[in-house]
C-alpha cells in the first residue's frame, strides 16, 4: 500500500515537472525571439568565425550544426508539435525524417547554387509551420474544412522551408568557397545530431507526461500555447520586414 501510494506520487510529480518544463521551453523561446528577431541568426562568435574561417573544417562546422539545433526554439517547437501525438518509435522516426530530409535539402542545394530569400520572410513561414501544426494537432482542420491535410507531406513541405531558413543565413554570412561542400554536409552533420539531442530530451520528458491522466487534459492547453509562440514569431518577423 505505502509502496503504491508512493509510487502514485512520484508519477504525479514527474509529470508536474514534465508538464512544467513544456511551458518552460515555450517560454524560453519567446524571450528568445525578443531578444534577437532573426530565429535563424548566428551567435557573433560564431558569425566571425564563419566569415572568417577558409579549407575544411569538419569538426568545427558539425559543432556549430549542432549547436544551431539545439538553440533553434522554432525548429524545436515545430519537432515538438510533430511528435506530440506520436507514441511508436517507427512514426516518430518517420516523420522525423521526413523533416530532416526536407531541411538538409533546401540547406544544401541554397547555400550550393545560392538561392537566397528574405531572412524576415522565411522566418514568418517557420512560424508559420509552428502555428500550422499546433492546429492540427488540435483537429482545427477537420472541424473547419472537414477533411485532414496529408501529415506526411506537411511535415516534408516546412522541412523545406525551415533548411531555405539556415541556408539564407549562412549566405549572409558570404562563408569561403574553399571546402565549401565539407564543410556543408559537416554542418548539416551536426544540426541532425543536434536534433536527436533535442528529440531525445524532449520524448525523456513527453514520456513521463503522457503516463498521467492529465496529458490528454491539458494538451489542447499545450498546443495553443505553442500556437501562441508560432504567432508571436510571425509578428516579429513580419514588423522587421515592413520596418527594415
Amino acid at each position: 500500500m505505502l509502496s503504491t501510494l508512493l509510487h502514485g506520487r512520484w508519477r504525479a510529480r514527474t509529470a508536474a515537472c514534465s508538464y512544467r518544463l513544456f511551458y518552460i521551453f515555450i517560454t524560453i523561446g519567446l524571450l528568445g525571439m525578443s531578444a534577437d528577431v532573426l530565429a535563424h541568426a548566428v551567435a557573433e562568435g560564431d558569425k566571425g568565425y564563419i566569415q572568417e574561417i577558409t579549407g575544411i573544417k569538419l569538426v568545427a562546422f558539425m559543432y556549430l550544426g549542432a549547436k544551431h539545433m539545439v538553440t533553434g526554439y522554432d525548429h524545436l517547437l515545430f519537432l515538438l508539435g510533430v511528435i506530440f501525438f506520436l507514441y511508436r518509435m517507427q512514426h516518430i522516426a518517420i516523420y522525423v525524417s521526413l523533416f530532416a530530409l526536407g531541411h538538409s535539402t533546401t540547406m544544401l542545394l541554397g547555400v550550393y547554387f545560392d538561392v537566397g530569400i528574405n531572412s524576415y520572410l522565411i522566418d514568418a513561414v517557420i512560424g508559420l509551420s509552428v502555428v500550422y501544426k499546433a492546429l492540427d494537432n488540435i483537429g482545427a482542420y477537420q472541424r473547419w474544412f472537414g477533411f485532414q491535410p496529408n501529415t506526411k507531406a506537411a511535415t516534408l513541405i516546412f522541412g523545406f522551408f525551415h533548411g531555405f531558413g539556415l541556408s539564407t543565413k549562412i549566405i549572409e554570412y558570404d562563408i569561403s568557397s574553399d571546402g565549401l561542400i565539407p564543410n556543408l554536409l559537416a554542418f548539416n552533420v551536426g544540426v541532425e545530431i543536434g536534433q536527436l539531442i533535442a528529440l531525445a530530451m524532449i520524448l525523456i520528458a513527453m514520456s513521463f507526461w503522457r503516463k498521467t491522466d492529465g496529458f490528454f487534459r491539458h494538451a489542447y492547453t499545450a498546443n495553443v500555447a505553442m500556437m501562441g509562440a508560432g504567432f508571436l514569431l510571425i509578428g516579429y518577423q513580419l514588423t522587421g520586414y515592413f520596418v527594415t
